[in-house]
């Protein structure tokens, strides 16, 4: 509509008018006749008389007449924004018939009158936002038979007057000081577009929206609305909603967002929600943009699913550097998008191995990356599987959801199918015949029900300290007779460093115990036939290293003499320890006198300086058993990029769960 003053300029040579143009004003286009920043305070005389387009937005005027626009029969648009017209004369437009776009915008207009804009039947577009109206005449529309779009916002309106337009498209009532609106005010069937921002509405009249039935976009932003409100159920024509800064709103639910199937852009920002319902965006199979940001999210386990649907929905989320953790302490200020599975603090499913009572309820199996296995009946322990390789796990408290429960409510997948934790613990959905997609709510694909699993080997893992964990490998050899080698894989699924190490264990070795890991993280192990290339043998398991405040520990046993063989045998060993370093010291003096005799002696060759100090020597004495023996990777990997040090990692600080 309205043409910025720098692109004005850069259209038209200085100096270049046309024949009949006014002076201040440029008229070399056809039809079209600028006049802006001007400083005249009225309307100029001598326009062309076949002008279509004229714009005199930021040219100080100030005031307008009855014949201001006289011998303009052919002016379609007419752009008066940016001045300082305080008032408009009754009749002021009627030469102009066929006006289509009116732009009144930013000037101090204070009433509109019954007769501001008679004889415009054609006009299409009325503009008088960031005004200072403050009334507008119930008739002051009626006349406008054609209008599409109609903006009155950021003025100080404190009532709108029945709307009866049946063409309008698009209303905006923004940032006025209208506290209530009555019931039939908007009698504007075919309206798509209704923005209603910062209103200080406190409820919203169902009986004043329900019979926009075309509507697609809805703005109530800024408001003092306490809840979704109840409308929303009969607008299922909604693409674009709006709800942000209604502080008072710190819950949604999803039933109330049921019937917005067709729903693209939802902005939910600046509310006061601590979290959101599971799975809350697959009521939106259309979404494309989410903007959550300014909330004080709760980041725990309740709310790890958005991280899953963050990274495989195609919605994007807006304002991610807004959109940021305010609960708990370890999490807050931290992006919502860029946290992990783990940082949620939910419950660990691999525990140290236990016996479990045989009235547990049996858990639902967890779903595989790439093999998906169906729930085994008749086992009494709650197991999680993966691959056939299983993990004993802790039973929930007592009258509490298990994890899985929690992370697979009721109906979280539809159309029938089968929710089941995924990798890293994100909820998957197993779909039925006929259906596909992240819910399986999408018709007309392929079933995704996981075919039956060959016999698998149950290989299991527990715990030996906050750094290792002992993978028992008894049944896995016994299933394979001709195993040459075991080829053990695992990576750190928590941490950024993904990378996979491989290590080749005999495969005599009846149990394997994974050493220098972090404490309190989740780690990915796979269990192969070495020299196997198919990755479909392997077994996999999700496991989870001890918080360092829950080591386990081997038990003091003490008996009832006295105390003093705890005090004499640290001493005694120091002492042996001593006489060892004094041996060996002895021992490698005579050593290297001796080499220096036959250094002495004739036709002997010089030894380098790699033999002076001992270590060729020892290396060559090794027998090639021993060599060979040497490269097998087991007990300590020969390689950690992390740990350069003998002892432990340093443990990060404690978990707040």
């Amino acid at each position: 509509m309205r043409l910025p003053l720098i692109w004005a300029v850069l259209l038209f040579q200085a100096g270049s008018l046309a024949r009949g143009c006014p002076a201040d004003c440029q008229c070399n286009q056809p039809q079209t006749v600028f006049c802006i920043a001007r400083s005249s305070p009225a309307i100029p005389q001598g326009l062309p008389p076949d002008t279509a387009h004229l714009y005199m937005f930021e040219s100080g005027l100030r005031t307008l007449s009855k014949d201001s626009f006289a011998g303009l029969p052919s002016l379609r648009l007419l752009d008066l924004s940016q001045n300082l017209l305080s008032r408009l004369p009754r009749n002021v437009f009627q030469p102009l018939p066929g006006l289509h776009n009116l732009d009144l915008s930013s000037n101090q207009l204070q009433e509109v009158t019954n007769e501001s804009f008679h004889g415009l039947r054609l006009l299409e577009r009325l503009y008088l936002d960031r005004n200072r109206l403050q009334s507008i005449h119930p008739a002051a529309f009626n006349s406008l038979e054609s209008l599409l779009e109609l903006k009155l916002q950021d003025n100080q309106l404190q009532t709108v007057p029945p709307l009866n337009l049946p063409t309008l498209l698009l209303l905006d009532i923004s940032r006025n000081k209208i506290a209530a609106l009555e019931t039939g005010t908007f009698r504007v069937r075919s309206l798509e577009s209704l923005k209603m921002a910062g209103l200080g509405l406190g409820s919203l009249d169902e009986e004043l929206l329900q019979s926009l039935r075309n509507l697609h976009e809805l703005d109530v932003s800024d408001n003092l609305l306490a809840r979704v409100p109840g409308v929303l159920s009969q607008l299922p024509g909604l693409t674009r909603l709006s709800l942000a800064g209604n502080g008072l709103i710190s819950q949604l639910r999803a039933e109330d967002f049921r019937q917005l199937q067709q729903l693209q852009e939802l902005d939910i920002s600046n509310l006061n929600l601590n979290g959101l319902p599971w799975d809350f965006f697959a009521s939106f199979p259309r979404l494309r943009a989410v903007t959550a940001a300014e909330n004080p999210f709760n980041c725990v386990c309740q709310m790890s699913w958005v991280v899953s649907w963050a990274r495989l929905s195609k919605a994007s989320l807006r304002r991610p550097e807004e959109t940021r953790c305010h609960f708990p302490p370890k999490n807050a200020g931290r992006l919502l998008q860029q946290l992990e599975y783990a940082d949620f603090g939910c419950p660990s499913t691999t525990s140290s191995t236990s016996t479990v009572p045989a009235t547990s309820p049996k858990l639902p199996s967890p779903l595989p990356s790439s093999r998906p296995l169906r729930p085994e009946a008749g086992t009494a322990q709650p197991t999680t599987r993966r691959g056939g390789l299983t993990t004993m796990a802790s039973p929930a408290p007592e009258g509490q959801p298990s994890p899985e429960a929690r992370l697979c409510p009721p109906h979280a997948c539809h159309n029938g199918g089968l929710c089941q934790p995924g990798p890293n613990r994100h909820p998957e959905c197993l779909c039925p015949l006929g259906f596909t997609g992240l819910y399986c709510e999408v018709a007309g694909g392929q079933a995704t029900s996981p075919p039956e699993p060959t016999q698998a080997t149950q290989v299991a893992v527990r715990h030996v300290g906050s750094t290792s964990v002992k993978v028992d490998l008894q049944n896995y050899i016994r299933a394979k007779p001709q195993l040459k080698g075991i080829r053990l894989t695992y990576w750190n699924l928590s941490g950024p460093d993904k990378r996979p190490i491989t290590l080749s264990l005999p495969a005599a070795l009846p149990e394997y115990t994974v050493r220098a890991l972090k404490p309190n993280s989740s780690y990915h192990i796979c269990i192969g036939a070495l020299g196997d290339k198919a990755p479909q043998e392997e077994i996999c398991v999700e496991a989870h290293t001890l918080h360092p405040t829950h080591q386990q520990h081997a038990p003091v046993t003490r008996g009832k003499g006295p105390d003093l063989p705890l005090v004499v045998a640290p001493s005694v060993a120091a002492v042996l320890l001593l006489l060892g370093v004094a041996v060996a010291s002895s021992y490698y003096a005579r050593q290297r006198r001796q080499r220096r005799k036959a250094q002495a002696a004739p036709g002997t060759r010089s030894p380098s300086p790699l033999e002076l100090e001992g270590e060729k020597g020892d290396l060559v004495t090794q027998s090639p058993k021993t060599a060979a023996s040497l490269s097998l990777e087991y007990e300590v990997p020969l390689m950690h990029p992390h740990f350069t040090g003998t002892g432990p990692p340093r443990a990060p600080g404690p978990s707040y769960f």
